[in-house]
């Protein structure tokens, strides 16, 4: 019996395959049907998905045969992994060589005949084979050799979907642990950072009007710089805090929005008093998105035109309108407008255009920004259109 040689590449070949993270997994459907439609097309009673590893050889998929896994130095498949692009083809098993007094073949399962078509990745490392076994000599015609070869493409092809799928959930998993972390993140700034943080603007505010009238210009400029800095600061916690609150939200829980009354609901949320005006008219009855997320985009780009707004009465319309494949929300104002050169700039984490709003407050930089991750998340896209002076219309999109 002949050993087949070690291939010249075996370190990285093994470290392909372990790659998959396939070796003693469970048997799967779709490599089933792939062995079942070798043994029918090649008509033969075994057939295999074999994997090649260190010291074994073990089966992914089987038909005829009883063991899981065999020692490699047995393994006809050992053989073709020397040859990537041929197919090992052994007519009569007994008359070669190679195998003529292999213990499968002079014993249980006792293989004559072998085919086998090398099982090749994108990165050329031979991983083992799908082949065919008959007790009896024989040949496969053109037709079954190109079958073979087909069938061996759709295993790979099936190893690549199935390491990319686990890459995913791995992926999706890391994701998740971080989103804890920055829960915990969350947590912490609320507790530990905001708390003393209340503390500091009270007693401020305190000292602010008990001592009216008793210092001096400096000290009262003092006094009034650490009140409007820590509630600056605060306003940057709590947009922090939100913003991680919202790029976590799940926009795959979707249900039914009545377009009308969710915008009455979440204008009457804003502007309780009334205000400002604020119209809208939607030719869309219904839609289904995650209400969560677009009653934050909403929320959020309406509060912006209520504050970002320099005239004596705000004027805010809204507009939603089916496309082909997405509904389209417009809100317009007529505030105070941003200038073209600045447009990408606005929806940057932590980017503001240095204005104060009408109460007197600087922006965080974190609402737009979140909007546009809100939106993307929603399968649509968000634009704005300004004329300084004139005030803003923001354009979004949201896939049907």
């Amino acid at each position: 019996m002949e050993i087949a040689a070690i291939p010249a590449n075996e370190a990285q070949r093994l470290e392909a395959l372990r790659a998959y993270s396939i070796l003693d997994t469970l048997p799967e459907k779709d490599f089933e049907d792939i062995t079942k439609i070798a043994s029918e097309i090649c008509q033969t009673p075994i057939s295999m998905i074999t994997l090649i590893d260190a010291e074994r050889q073990w089966f992914k998929s089987k038909i005829g045969i009883n063991d899981t896994e065999t020692h490699r130095d047995y393994a006809f498949c050992a053989h073709a992994l020397n040859k990537p692009d041929d197919i090992l083809n052994v007519t009569d098993s007994r008359e070669d060589n190679r195998f003529s007094d292999n213990p499968y073949v002079t014993g249980d399962p006792n293989v004559v005949f072998y085919a086998g078509v090398p099982l090749v990745n994108e990165d050329g490392y031979a991983l083992g084979t799908i082949c065919v076994i008959d007790n009896t000599p024989r040949e496969l015609n053109e037709m079954q050799l190109n079958s073979l070869r087909a069938l061996s493409n759709q295993v790979v092809k099936l190893f690549e979907l199935r390491k990319a799928n686990r890459l995913l959930i791995e992926t999706q998993q890391e994701i998740r642990n971080r989103n804890k972390d920055l829960e915990q993140f969350g947590y912490v700034i609320s507790h530990d950072i905001k708390s003393p943080l209340r503390n500091i603007i009270s007693l401020a505010g305190i000292l602010k009007k008990s001592l009216s009238g008793k210092i001096d210009t400096y000290e009262a400029e003092v006094i009034e710089h650490l009140l409007n800095t820590s509630v600056r600061l605060k306003s940057l916690i709590d947009g922090i805090i939100a913003h991680y609150m919202d790029i976590n939200i799940d926009t795959l829980n979707k249900k039914n929005i009545q377009v009308t009354a969710f915008l009455e609901d979440t204008i009457a949320l804003i502007d309780p008093r009334k205000e400002h005006t604020i119209t809208h008219q939607s030719d869309v009855e219904l839609i289904v998105t995650n209400e969560v997320a677009l009653k934050q985009i909403v929320i959020n780009l309406i509060t912006n035109a209520i504050k970002y707004n320099d005239k004596d009465h705000v004027r805010i319309e809204i507009s939603v309108t089916a496309r082909n494949d997405y509904y389209e929300w417009a809100i317009s104002d007529n505030g105070q407008g941003i200038d073209k050169a600045q447009f990408d700039k606005i929806f940057e984490t932590f980017s503001t255009l240095g204005t104060k709003d009408r109460f007197n407050n600087s922006g965080t930089g974190i609402g737009l920004s979140t909007v546009k991750n809100l939106v993307g998340k929603l399968g649509g896209f968000i634009r704005v259109d300004s004329k300084v002076g004139s005030g803003s219309v923001f354009t979004f999109s949201i896939k049907k």
